[in-house]
């Protein structure tokens, strides 16, 4: 039999025995298709695979797969891929080919024998008419190392917010995406890290969804977090992830990175990582602005004294009138900016999200125009 025969038949064990979580099909033979994950799922009555392929305009196809006899079908979706991740609830084994041909199944024998015994919990199988389908569902090994989720992969109660709000950014990643290059190495910054989050989700994306080589460096003052995202790294082998704690006003990569995203950066550390952002060219800037503090103390604007003079309402304008100054600084670097907004407020009230796309060059006219604005609020003109 060989690798490939055996993990199909190890994802229909798998299936069958209701343990699996997922199979994550990455790095594609075609050209086609980004990505593939299966499932089960109950198809007219009766528990499947259910195959949800991605293809490179953004459309999702779904085939669904027999417990019974599908092993053929399988087959053939497996020799699509050059690896295949299956998740189970009783251990995870990956099949492997390289560019040669030659290939590998990881821990297959160990997970065939966990599910042969089916000692573990079994999943939940939904029907046809599920709820939204999240990138992660919190069963992610990283997920588990960072506390969001249970040793099982359930995600603990107060920690459900923190989840989609990972799952949505890393829907406005695959967004601009197709902006980032596609061949070799990515280069990826996120600044004023903190405990990482953002980090480790869009290292795991990128890497073992997208089947990308990824280097990515995370930079924050804190040295104890910063040692801690160090050894959750290397416990998850994120070889390519690491974390530097320093000054990100005085850091410069090694690589000039095609990403930058920053989380939460307080205040003014927000502009300073556009700042530096925009000074490497980053095709792709993805930033959540914190607490809004610079303007509210330095706003002098006679025009606006109506709404300045109550304070709720002054913190108000000043929180927008700050992320419309950093679009348009934005604008005047060649990006093409928008605000949206990142989860729903109620799971936090920080949920504006920056987006900006290196499209074109240097605009003086853009920058005239946030020069403008700027000293109006300021009272400088």
């Amino acid at each position: 039999m060989t690798n490939i025969e055996k993990a199909a038949e190890l994802i229909l064990l798998c299936a069958q025995k209701q343990i699996l979580k997922k199979a994550v099909f990455s790095k594609p033979e075609g050209e086609d298709t980004l990505r593939m994950t299966a499932t089960l799922r109950i198809i007219k009555g009766r528990p499947a695979l259910q195959a949800e392929r991605l293809t490179r305009d953004n459309k999702a196809h779904h085939q669904n797969i027999s417990l019974d006899g599908g092993a053929a079908e399988l087959c053939s979706l497996v020799s699509e891929f050059r690896q295949v991740n299956i998740i189970t609830t009783v251990g995870d084994s990956e099949y492997r080919r390289s560019a040669s041909g030659k290939d590998t199944l990881l821990g297959g024998d160990k997970l065939t024998a966990a599910a042969q015994k089916s000692e573990g919990g079994t999943v939940n199988v939904g029907g046809n008419d599920k709820k939204k389908n999240y990138i992660l569902d919190g069963s992610e090994k990283f997920l588990i190392l960072l506390g969001v989720s249970d040793k099982n992969g359930r995600p603990h109660d107060k920690k459900l917010p923190k989840l989609r709000q990972i799952n949505r950014f890393l829907e406005y990643v695959r967004d601009v995406e197709k902006h980032l290059p596609t061949e070799g190495e990515l280069h990826i910054c996120d600044l004023c890290c903190g405990k990482s989050y953002l980090s480790f989700a869009a290292y795991y994306y990128f890497t073992a969804i997208r089947g990308r080589r990824v280097v990515m460096t995370g930079v924050d003052l804190k040295p104890d977090v910063m040692e801690y995202c160090n050894s959750a790294a290397q416990k998850l082998g994120f070889c390519g992830l690491r974390f530097i704690c320093g000054d990100v006003s005085a850091f410069e990569p090694e690589v000039r990175p095609s990403l930058v995203l920053s989380l939460h950066a307080c205040d003014t550390a927000t502009d300073l990582v556009l700042n530096k952002a925009a000074a490497w060219r980053a095709k792709v800037v993805l930033s959540t602005p914190c607490c809004h503090h610079e303007l509210n103390h330095t706003i002098n604007c006679p025009d606006l004294a109506f709404v300045t003079k109550h304070s709720m309402l002054r913190q108000k304008l000043c929180d927008a009138a700050t992320d419309a100054l950093r679009l348009k600084k934005l604008e005047s670097e060649g990006y093409s900016v928008e605000a949206v907004e990142l989860v729903d407020p109620d799971d936090t009230p920080k949920n504006i999200l920056l987006r900006a796309v290196l499209t074109r060059d240097r605009d003086p006219k853009a920058l005239e125009e946030y020069l403008r604005a700027r000293a109006y609020l300021l009272g400088t003109d």
